[in-house]
């Protein structure tokens, strides 16, 4: 059995003082979304051993990686991960200190080259060997900077790193440890940001749309809670009249791009998030249904520290203003609004934020 390989260890920088510092469940459900993103970033046949908090323990038996490759691999995992926390960033509803701090993360990346082996425990496969402790040791470092990629001699086979890019610029250091000392090499990977395009946030689309009809109603409440009170697919079925429960089909957390299933009282329909703009004293999102039949736009406007007014216009499809069935709904649409404003004023005295 092969007992000598690669180990590969992405670690979430920040992840203690994020963790100790945010909310637990969002933080779980932002730290759960990257590592998988970093799962999903495998191109070269990584297993995983386990995942260790904010880290994943990869191998591969074998012979020595080719380095370039190996190179490539952790460029594409730094990347990934940036990309996925810009777009986060921009996108979000959240205004919680978890999702709000999920920006001041970053991602190091250890690599050695050991001896190793696996066992398993029921469904679990373990590794174990000296190795696998050194890789581990060197997670804990004298190293300022948090974003970086260190290689270690053994895996350079006490060659210096060099040809993988042009910025790159390599430091050597050593890490003292009870069986003794282990030379390394490591790089900043902070240039790549550079090469990470800005995400556009999505505009919604509604020039094949008209208006039907528009609402609104103030409330004696901060901007913020109404906003969670009223985007929050966890809410909704407390307050939008005939929904009774919302399941999600894929983002886990609130943001644009997000989709549901509402089941109704008559049925389901599938929605997603289709634009969000904030400001201190504005904040506007919209829905619209899958087949694009209409799109629910929301207003909501700061009067005051406990004075919001929120607006909901509704919009139809153009090629469906006509239609007869379509405008016999429109007066139950209204009234079913009309209703489901009414339904929130209690349901933000009972939303507590921690923001």
């Amino acid at each position: 059995m092969e007992n000598k390989g690669l180990l590969f260890i992405p670690d979430i920088s920040g992840f203690t003082r994020f963790i100790n510092q945010v909310e637990i469940e969002h933080s779980r459900l932002i730290i759960q979304e990257l590592l998988e993103i970093l799962i999903n970033s495998n191109m070269i046949g990584l297993q995983i051993s386990e995942i260790e908090g904010d880290a994943i323990l990869f191998y591969k038996f074998g012979e020595y990686p080719d380095l370039q490759e190996l190179y490539k691999q952790v460029e594409k995992m730094f990347i990934e991960f940036h990309k996925n926390v810009n777009a986060y960033d921009r996108r979000r509803y959240c205004f919680c200190k978890a999702c709000s701090s999920v920006v001041d993360l970053s991602l190091k990346v250890v690599t050695h080259y050991g001896e190793f082996t696996g066992y398993n425990v029921r469904n679990f496969n373990k590794l174990i060997g000296k190795d696998v402790i050194v890789a581990h040791q060197l997670l804990k470092n004298d190293i300022d900077q948090h974003e970086y990629w260190l290689v270690t001699n053994n895996l350079l086979r006490d060659n210096f790193p060099s040809g993988f890019t042009q910025w790159m610029s390599w430091n050597s250091s050593i890490k003292k440890t009870e069986a003794g000392e282990i030379p390394f090499y490591y790089a900043q990977l902070s240039p790549l940001r550079n090469e990470i395009a800005p995400d556009p946030v999505p505009v919604v689309d509604l020039s094949n749309k008209i208006k039907i009809l528009s609402l609104t109603k103030e409330y004696e409440t901060d901007i913020i809670t109404l906003f969670h009170a009223a985007g929050d697919l966890n809410y909704r079925s407390h307050w939008l009249e005939g929904v009774k429960k919302v399941e999600e089909i894929d983002h886990i957390l609130p943001r644009v791009g997000m989709r549901c299933k509402c089941i109704m009282e008559n049925g389901e329909v599938s929605i997603y998030s289709s634009s969000y703009s904030y400001n201190d004293e504005k904040i506007e999102f919209s829905e619209t249904d899958e087949l694009d039949k209409s799109t629910v736009y929301y207003s909501l406007e700061k009067l005051g520290e406990k004075q919001t007014r929120l607006r909901i216009d509704y919009y139809l499809r153009k090629s469906l203003e006509d239609d007869s069935s379509e405008l016999t709904n429109r007066n139950k649409i209204e009234e079913r609004y009309q209703i489901s404003l009414k339904n929130l004023v209690e349901l933000v005295k009972e939303i507590k934020l921690s923001v």
